[in-house]
């Protein structure tokens, strides 16, 4: 394999194992509030947990599936924040489940001459690289803001490394 095959197929397996992370992080984050927490504001300048993931399907079907797959761009992004409820815990956590899904599937089935295609976003100029590590970069800075707002309702850690030895050196 050559040099270039290495670097995206490196590329992709680590896109797809941060988005897995994220969405294990974000589950493991749901199953410690309430349906009704889901839909709680922190105050009127920060979202809802629900909010965030809405967000999230968004950002990665405009990105990632829209962008990078090569499909129509249908993101309603203003509905993602003004959405109060209707979606339950568990609905949300399959609609984020699903988006991910397909998104992963975009990103692996990418070919060289699109992770180098320079494309708008958002009125943004990305390549396919520089998309897959916006959506990615996201979805983590999301992912934070719902654990730390499950750990503040909560006032407790959420295990994400529970078993692991965090403390090993480089080697």
């Amino acid at each position: 394999m050559d040099k270039e095959a290495q670097l995206i197929e490196e590329l992709v397996k680590n896109a797809l194992f941060r988005m897995d992370e994220s969405t294990r992080m974000i589950k493991k984050s749901l199953g410690n509030v309430t349906d009704n927490e889901i839909w709680k504001k922190p105050n009127d300048s920060l979202n809802s947990i629900g909010n965030l993931i809405l967000h999230l399907c968004g950002n990665m079907t405009q990105y990632i599936i829209s962008s990078l797959g090569e499909v129509d761009d249908v993101r309603n992004r203003d509905a993602e924040f003004q959405t109060k409820d209707g979606l339950t815990k568990e609905e949300l956590i399959k609609k984020l489940e699903n988006t991910v899904d397909d998104a992963k599937r975009v990103i692996f089935d990418t070919k060289p001459e699109q992770m180098v295609k320079i494309r708008s976003v958002q009125g943004f100029s990305f390549s396919g690289v520089g998309v897959i590590l916006h959506a990615v970069e996201h979805f983590s800075y999301h992912t934070g803001q719902i654990a730390f707002w499950v750990k503040l309702l909560r006032d407790k850690d959420l295990g994400f490394y529970d078993g692991m030895d965090l403390n090993t050196k480089n080697g």
